[in-house]
């Protein structure tokens, strides 16, 4: 697994040494960002900010603070800076439409950044969100093959929230089908946040008297709700899946709280998109841009072409993959736990 992480964050490298162009400084790549309440923003701003700066460009940013009102004023103060690119972390995919369209209509080219909104100009990048949600399903269903299930989802105006469950149900479609496990709750949570997620937890617990016996979370921040909801009730440790590779969401998979958070390692994500829009500020085509394939797996099944990235799954088994990659520090993921317990916190 060690070598399978480093070699993502190799093809990441790659990719952006092969894309980037040498005739490009002094262009502009801009970022919407749905929110930064969310602690994996921050690291893809980082990476985004630091190749586009390294290539002697310019990086200017704007935060929509979980609004679709407030993200389409932001484009609009994007569109008026000129940028050659705009990267956009949709709040809503819907909504954001129109504002993409204004993006084309003002000559920049535009990247949907890890969520989908489905315009055929936009480039799409983002990791294999069905494959996370199978994965999700994977590990969570090895420890628990049988029983009553509550499934956790993102937000309904984000099409990842539908990309995770399709992969879910992928995986769990037989032992639904067979009778050997039962959806007792299934609800959207709102700007995917935790205490949302909470409450939507403690609803189901509530409707179902307890008798929860898996929960897939969508995300490590949702799940750190659900996880909250179950200690309440003296639950903690039955299985429960997330992603993000939050570090908190480490330690709580140390700790035994947490089965497995799916790593969507930013960096690489953020390396990579950054040297596409380079390539586009560039004039380069997006589909002779490294790793570029047709994408139409959207709600209204849009053509776009499109960048998905292989997720890495961390469970308790495998920790050190993570620390060995300097994503979190030992003392991180083990804070709290066990002495002996777990093999990479020895």
């Amino acid at each position: 697994m060690k070598k399978t992480i480093i070699a993502m964050m190799a093809a990441g490298l790659a990719l952006g040494a092969a894309s980037m162009p040498v005739m490009a400084a002094g262009k502009t790549i801009a970022v919407s960002w749905k929110t930064f309440q969310e602690e994996r923003w921050k690291t893809d701003a980082a990476a985004i900010k630091a190749v586009v700066e390294a290539a002697g460009d310019k990086y200017i940013d704007s935060d929509a603070q979980g609004s679709a009102q407030k993200q389409a004023a932001d484009i609009e103060g994007l569109i008026a800076q000129k940028p050659d690119v705009i990267m956009v972390v949709a709040f809503d995919s819907d909504a954001i439409l129109p504002s993409i369209k204004a993006i084309s209509d003002a000559g920049i080219k535009s990247i949907a950044y890890d969520v989908q909104f489905e315009d055929p100009n936009a480039l799409y990048i983002t990791f294999d969100n069905v494959g996370v949600g199978r994965i999700i399903a994977q590990e969570v269903s090895k420890l628990k093959p049988e029983g009553n299930y509550a499934f956790i989802k993102g937000d309904k105006g984000d099409p990842n929230a539908t990309f995770l469950f399709q992969g879910m149900m992928e995986v769990l479609k037989a032992g639904i089908d067979g009778g050997k496990i039962k959806n007792v709750c299934e609800t959207f949570t709102d700007g995917w946040k935790p205490d949302n997620a909470q409450k939507n937890m403690e609803q189901c617990l509530t409707s179902t008297s307890n008798k929860v016996d898996a929960v897939l979370s969508e995300n490590d921040g949702m799940a750190s709700g659900v996880v909250a909801a179950l200690t309440a009730q003296g639950m903690a440790g039955i299985p429960v899946g997330g992603q993000d590779g939050d570090l908190a969401a480490i330690n709580r998979v140390a700790m035994g709280t947490q089965t497995v958070s799916v790593w969507k390692n930013s960096v690489d994500l953020g390396k990579t998109a950054a040297a596409a829009a380079i390539a586009l500020a560039d004039g380069t085509a997006m589909d002779k841009i490294a790793g570029v394939a047709k994408f139409n797996g959207g709600k209204n099944k849009v053509e776009m072409n499109s960048i998905l990235l292989a997720p890495t799954p961390i469970t308790i088994a495998n920790i050190g993959v993570a620390i060995d990659a300097g994503h979190i520090t030992k003392d991180q993921a083990c804070a709290g736990v066990k002495a002996g317990t777990v093999e990479a916190c020895k």
